[in-house]
């Protein structure tokens, strides 16, 4: 042993520089070693005994590779303590290298963080309430300050600096920062805002029509909320717009089970008029209105019984119109319907006439709210109400098409043809 020490000694005084090299070689190659002995039985062994353990899940290992990225430390520990032992390096080098290998050993711990940042938002999404409540903004959050003082520690260490220096220095430039970062700084209030108000949930069916967004949100991140349009597109919203601009959230709709129908038939309003006795014995055989028109009857017969002798003129007495009696109908209709809930709030009435015709508006809500079913729903009961609408004497206001004007046209020739 101590030949070989006293030969290594001489060789060391014969050729320096060849020893030196000899040296690095051999320290590259160690560290190379220590890599690979690291990966390949500290890894699989720390891997297996993770994936013994309750909670483990094998995928996180193979997407996330947290224990593999903390297994690079160890050859730049290797340098960093191997460089300073080799003789007749220049001191320069020697700085150059630890400096480079810590920052290097900074910046995988900082990824390694990340990694593990990562694997906590994919576990918390697994869970059931993680729809309701994101941490996506947070862990973007987290990461971006750990990359922030990972870039601090870098800067020191390869300028061989205190950080306190760096940190002193930054208060200057912390108007150009606060410029350069306003957007995530108002992202992180925004992300705030929402997650403590219960703004916007993943699965929520949002309207913003200034962005041209209709659809569910699908992400909601530091920066962006991603929404999935009907038409399958995916429109991408900075986060801080849904606490400035007005936009519409229809998960009350959603979670009340009923979903609103509000539309209008437009009545000829010429079509309107009192019923004559062949009507109203043409409406009694409806079995909505049995109970509607006697009720009807005795309300207008003590009105007009106190009108004494002016109720002998016909303009002066109250009379059943065929409108009344079919709006009457509507309510009874809708109160039948079994996809109509009943225990939200019906209405039938009259809106203000229009040269379009006279709108009666049917609102109420349906037992669903499911697209699909709820625009079945809703056509269903309108075409039963305009099939039945002639029965009551009325006609649907429409602008004349090229098909009323030949009729018009035929109509008046074959008049005009007609000897006087």
């Amino acid at each position: 042993m101590n030949d070989w020490l006293a030969t290594l000694q001489h060789w060391r005084e014969l050729s320096p520089e060849l020893f030196m090299a000899s040296s690095l070689l051999v320290l590259v190659v160690l560290s190379w070693l220590a890599n690979w002995l690291t990966k390949n039985i500290l890894v699989r062994a720390v891997s297996k005994a993770f994936n013994a353990t309750p909670f483990a899940q094998n995928s996180l290992q193979q997407d996330f590779g947290i224990i593999a990225r903390l297994s690079n430390v160890v050859p730049a520990l290797v340098l960093a303590a191997g460089i300073g032992l080799i003789a007749n390096v220049p001191e320069v080098v020697v700085e150059v290298v630890r400096n480079v290998s810590n920052a290097f050993i900074v910046l995988t711990i900082a990824m390694a963080l990340s990694n593990v940042l990562t694997m906590v938002n994919t576990l918390y999404e697994r869970r059931p309430d993680s729809k309701t409540k994101t941490i996506k903004g947070y862990i973007q959050l987290l990461k971006i300050i750990i990359y922030t003082i990972a870039f601090v520690l870098i800067v020191a260490l390869l300028i061989d600096r205190s950080p306190l220096i760096l940190l002193s220095g930054m208060g200057a430039m912390m108007a150009v920062m606060l410029l350069i970062f306003q957007d995530t700084i108002l992202s992180v209030v925004a992300s705030i805002q929402i997650a403590s108000n219960d703004v916007i949930r993943v699965g929520d069916w949002v309207e913003m029509p200034q962005l041209n967004a209709d659809g569910n949100v699908i992400d909601i991140a530091l920066h962006t909320v991603k929404i999935q349009n009907w038409d399958r597109t995916i429109t991408t919203i900075p986060t801080r717009r849904f606490m400035t601009d007005p936009f519409k959230n229809w998960r009350g709709m959603q979670q009340s089970g009923g979903r609103r129908i509000k539309r209008s038939l437009m009545i000829d309003q010429q079509s309107v008029h009192f019923l004559s006795a062949e009507e109203r014995t043409r409406l009694n055989r409806f079995r909505l209105l049995q109970e509607y028109l006697p009720e009807k009857d005795r309300e207008i017969s003590e009105w007009n019984q106190s009108l004494k002798e002016q109720g002998q003129e016909p303009v002066n007495t109250r009379r059943i119109t065929n409108l009344g009696s079919f709006r009457a109908y509507v309510e009874r209709y809708l109160q039948s319907h079994a996809q109509v809930r009943q225990d939200m709030i019906q209405i039938v009435r009259q809106m203000e006439p229009t040269p379009d015709g006279l709108p009666l508006e049917v609102y109420c809500f349906t037992n669903t709210t499911a697209w699909v079913e709820y625009e079945g729903i809703q056509s269903d009961i309108f075409d039963h109400l305009f099939s039945i609408l002639p029965e009551f004497g009325l006609r649907m206001y429409q602008h004349p098409s090229g098909l009323d004007l030949r009729k018009i046209k035929v109509e008046g020739l074959t008049s005009a043809e007609q000897p006087d």
